[in-house]
């Protein structure tokens, strides 16, 4: 039976969740997801949203934790956890004197964690890893003989990941973990020049599509401090490397007078890369009713070549310094008075806060991309029945930053519902 309920579970969690990532919008409008692989995706789960994303020191048998793998070893023997999430938001653009609001939806992950023996948790689920989704346009005013230009842009696409992971207890205070991931998309990027006195069109088009893998490493060491005050330590090691997919680069030049068309292709072999990545992370708990936790993760971007078109020598090639390193930090609160009170409600839910800056991994025209303020709070709520029911809804808001001089600055309004299935399943009935 346990067999085949795990079995129902993982097949369930990644066809629901795979539907639901295909099927999908775009999760981002930002016209800064034309850079590098997109907007970067947040992939941390319904607590660690609320308290800004962190989670490299987060441990415990309730909650999943993709983070940091290790963190797997601590779910209860007795417990099946499933966490699905989602996300609305509102977008404030502006630029010079104009502003635009957008609004956007998405389906973000769903995920499960259970104990296959003592000592070793193992999970499932579906994640995101980036997202692109942008259309706008430009115009400027040559001279009397050209006119004005007109720069349409547009792009689509995105990847997620369906991993599994473990996480081992391999002595009493240090467990080690991984990921491993399939990870899946492709994007489609496009810019398109005409001009009003004019009679061509130049049009070049952006496509690649990946099918490859994602591998994390991860550690944690947890030590009492006393008997109401527990030390986690914690740190990652994403494994950088190649993708194995060939990104193209088509020009199209049309004759709008004539229908003549002239078409050139580019291919790059294997030409897009992920970088090694490193985080480090601490979490103070007291009374298991609050804790603190604190994250610093760097992506080395900056030794990845990109795939980007060169105007000079009319070439389409890797090139470096398109990219750099990414340094993320962030910091979180969780408070319950009593998690565990048996009658009084108001002391069981959870009150968080959070916050997060990050540095871009693109640069644009040769200068750093928008840096990322974002602040959180939310709630996570107990869902209470007669059958002991530690299940959560689990609710944050997010306000997220994105800016930099003399480029496009974004406010995003964004509200995270989470939902975390915490049921006694693998515990045996005793009838008298």
């Amino acid at each position: 039976m346990k067999q085949r309920l795990l079995g129902s579970l993982l097949a369930a969690t990644l066809s629901v969740a795979s539907l639901a990532q295909s099927s999908s919008q775009s999760g981002t409008i930002s016209p800064y997801s034309q850079f590098g692989l997109g907007v970067l995706s947040d992939q941390s789960q319904a607590v660690g949203r609320g308290m800004g994303g962190t989670g490299i020191g987060l441990r415990g048998g309730t909650l999943v934790n993709t983070l940091n793998p290790a963190s797997y070893a601590a779910v209860d023997s007795q417990s099946m956890v499933f966490d699905a999430g989602l996300s609305a938001q509102l977008t404030n653009f502006k630029e010079g004197g104009t502003r635009v609001n957008a609004r956007s939806a998405n389906f973000d992950y769903a995920v499960a964690l259970f104990r296959v023996k003592k000592h070793l948790g193992v999970s499932v689920g579906v994640l995101p890893f980036s997202d692109i989704g942008y259309s706008y346009s430009t115009s400027s005013y040559l001279n009397n003989t050209i006119g004005s230009i007109t720069e349409t842009y547009m792009g689509s696409g995105g990847m997620h990941q369906a991993f599994i992971g473990a996480g081992w207890n391999l002595v009493k205070p240090l467990s080690i973990g991984f990921n491993l991931a399939y990870l899946w998309g492709d994007y489609d990027r496009g810019v398109t020049t005409t001009a009003n006195s004019s009679v061509n069109s130049l049009s070049k088009t952006y496509k690649a599509s990946v099918s490859n893998y994602t591998l994390t490493l991860g550690l944690q060491w947890q030590q009492k401090l006393s008997r109401t005050d527990v030390l986690t330590l914690g740190a990652t090691f994403g494994l950088g490397h190649k993708l194995g997919a060939d990104p193209t680069c088509d020009i199209l030049n049309v004759n709008t007078s004539t229908l003549v068309s002239d078409t050139t292709t580019f291919t790059i072999n294997n030409g897009l890369q992920l970088p090694h990545s490193y985080g480090i992370g601490l979490s103070w708990t007291h009374k298991q009713s609050l804790t603190l936790a604190a994250d610093v993760t760097q992506q080395k971007w900056g030794s990845v070549d990109f795939a980007a078109y060169d105007e000079n020598s009319k070439r389409y090639a890797l090139q470096s310094g398109l990219l750099s390193d990414r340094t993320r930090v962030s910091v979180g609160a969780d408070y319950a008075a009593d998690p565990n009170h048996p009658s009084n409600y108001l002391k069981r839910v959870h009150l968080r806060l959070g916050a997060a800056y990050a540095t871009p991994y693109y640069k644009i025209n040769g200068h750093d991309g928008p840096k990322e303020l974002a602040l959180t709070a939310g709630l996570g709520l107990p869902l209470l029945n007669k059958w002991e029911n530690r299940s959560v809804l689990n609710i944050s808001a997010q306000w997220v930053h994105t800016s930099a001089k003399d480029l496009i600055t974004e406010n995003a309004f964004r509200i995270n519902v989470g939902l975390t299935f915490n049921e006694r399943w693998f515990f045996k009935w005793r009838i008298d």
